[in-house]
């Protein structure tokens, strides 16, 4: 059976069996090996591998399970419902867009509607106290992650350059970069050409040959829309169906409000949630926390009891502290030919030349650019909401919509306790405090802002382009439950493991103690691959590996 016609068979035999099994839930259910909250990037990656290692596994997610041929469209305005729309408040000094440009709802998460950019850090990423004097080090290291990183990019066949120049990977990936290159892209790298800077072709979690029964990537650009073919990778048509394929099971439009605990508070026992209005309870040995960094700080916060009133996991009062978005600043040039930047993948061009520190510049850490396309609507509501642009002058930017180029700054944020997720007096249709995220640039963040918005301006007017507008934005949450080795100064160790509660484990975006130059995902992934390592070696001993059911298990 081809991938796509395996992730139809499990939407549709799991439409048509959910609410039995449900009902079954009524009266208790059995304890399960692990549960895992949040069917994203990072928890699906988890499932996966414990599954495949015979460990009993349930996922809970709060959105739907997306079947690509049917709930996909290639509609700005109708997918935007992949995107965790539920109201957050959002205060600070720069207060954060929440939605489609930073988290997902439904079975894959994010991975559904990102860019699908994949970079891994760099080492200095891991050690920017030791070397830059600002935030603090990871108690792991690159050297950690990069056989997950190296697992995770031939697992799912990332394209990428011949050559990468930057940081300690240089290629090869195992599929050959894609082509061919959207104008867009060709108009970033002719101006890095012109003033001396590197640039390339961008790594991405898209095909560019066949792999798997699915096909490459056809350049339709709806990305972020979700990909009807399938030639862009995302959980819910790779590891989600594998997982499945090993016997693991998925609950979807689930909503998980508690994290339950045992009388002394010592042990998770399972978590409490809610499908179609009623409440259900799912025991398990372990329960990984895989929601996001503003659902994750959230649940722990909504889970307090009398020997955790501040939250499970929360001991050193660090749940929901130190956030870190990355700038993701859009910078606009016209020009006097035709670009039309809506064709193509959206990032296909990349250059992390401005990534390492370099005191000279004014300022620590750094930041990658991203050539990175964009559709009319998109542009049209993010000059309106994020440059205050409306009326004539918008009308007359989006009637010569086809001769604009763009280049998208991410950049470095520096962790501060400043910017947090706390609970809200407002609730939700669960009767839960919602979640306020605190938001506010510090100096050197903005230094950096500003040194890489004029470098893309001279970019793009060394390409021919007149710089034309800045549209500030946001994207890439991390932090909020940072790792550690010191229990007073961290939420969770090196493994992702709580420190105050031993079976709790927390693996997702929320455990980063930095926030790196560049795109997260396959961080993300490779932590989440390095967590179920760890959790196979403590639990599964003396247990066969799984079988695959059917070709979800295929690699």
């Amino acid at each position: 059976m081809e991938n796509r016609d395996f992730v139809k068979h499990n939407c549709d035999h799991y439409s048509d069996h959910r609410y039995d099994h449900m009902n079954k839930r009524k009266f208790g259910s059995k304890e399960v090996d692990v549960c895992i909250v949040g069917a994203g990037a990072a928890g699906s990656v988890v499932a996966c591998e414990l599954s495949r290692a015979g460990l009993e596994v349930v996922v809970i997610e709060a959105g739907p399970f997306w079947n690509p041929q049917t709930d996909f469209a290639s509609d700005e305005l109708a997918m935007q419902k992949l995107a965790w729309n539920d109201t957050r408040i959002v205060a600070g000094s720069d207060p954060l867009s929440m939605g489609h440009n930073n988290s997902g709802r439904g079975a894959g998460g994010g991975t559904v509607h990102f860019t699908g950019v994949f970079y891994r850090f760099h080492e200095s990423d891991f050690r920017t106290k030791t070397l830059d004097g600002v935030g603090e080090d990871w108690p792991i290291t690159y050297k950690d992650l990069e056989p997950y990183y190296s697992k995770i990019e031939q697992d799912i066949r990332v394209s990428g350059p011949r050559v990468f120049p930057w940081g300690t990977f240089h290629g090869p990936y195992p599929y050959p970069e894609r082509e061919p290159v959207s104008a867009n892209a060709q108009v970033f790298r002719r101006g890095c050409e012109a003033l001396g800077i590197r640039s390339t072709v961008a790594p991405l979690a898209i095909l560019s040959a066949p792999f798997d029964g699915r096909p490459p990537c056809t350049n339709r650009g709806f990305c972020n829309q979700g990909c009807m073919p399938n030639a862009k990778y995302s959980a819910l048509i790779h590891h989600i169906p594998r997982a499945i394929g090993y016997g693991a099971e998925i609950l979807t439009d689930s909503m998980v409000t508690r994290v339950l605990t045992d009388r002394n508070g010592e042990r998770v026992t399972g978590v409490e949630f809610v499908h179609d209005g009623q409440t259900y309870h799912q025991e398990a040995r372990v329960v990984v926390i895989s929601a996001f960094v503003v659902e994750t700080p959230r649940l722990l916060l909504n889970s307090a009891t009398s020997r955790h009133p501040g939250g499970l996991a929360n001991c050193s009062g660090l749940v929901g502290k130190y956030i870190m978005p990355h700038t993701g600043h859009d910078i606009y040039a016209r020009f006097d030919d035709e670009i039309r930047f809506y064709k193509g993948t959206p990032v296909l061009a990349v250059s992390q030349e401005f990534y390492e520190t370099d005191l000279k510049r004014g300022f620590v850490r750094g930041y990658t650019f991203n050539a990175h396309g964009s559709r009319p609507v998109t542009m049209a509501k993010t000059l309106a909401s994020g440059a205050g642009i409306w009326g004539k002058q918008l009308r007359e930017i989006m009637t010569d919509f086809n001769f604009y180029a763009r280049v998208t700054l991410v950049g470095e944020v520096l962790a501060s306790p400043d910017n947090r997720v706390t609970l809200a007096d407002e609730k939700d249709e669960y009767g839960l405090p919602r979640a306020l995220v605190t938001f506010s640039y510090g100096e050197n963040d903005n230094r950096m802002i500003a040194h890489g918005v004029a470098r893309a301006n001279e970019i793009l007017e060394a390409a021919g382009g007149r710089p034309a507008f800045v549209v500030p934005d946001t994207a890439h949450l991390h932090g909020g439950c940072r790792m550690g080795s010191d229990p007073q100064k961290s939420v969770v160790n090196r493994f992702c493991q709580s420190h105050d509660i031993p079976n709790l484990y927390i693996c997702d975006a929320s455990v980063f103690v930095t926030s790196g130059g560049a795109n997260p995902t396959e961080t993300v992934m490779a932590i989440a691959a390095r967590t179920a390592a760890h959790l196979i070696d403590i639990m599964s001993k003396g247990r066969p590996q799984r079988e695959p059911a059917s070709a979800a298990g295929r690699s």
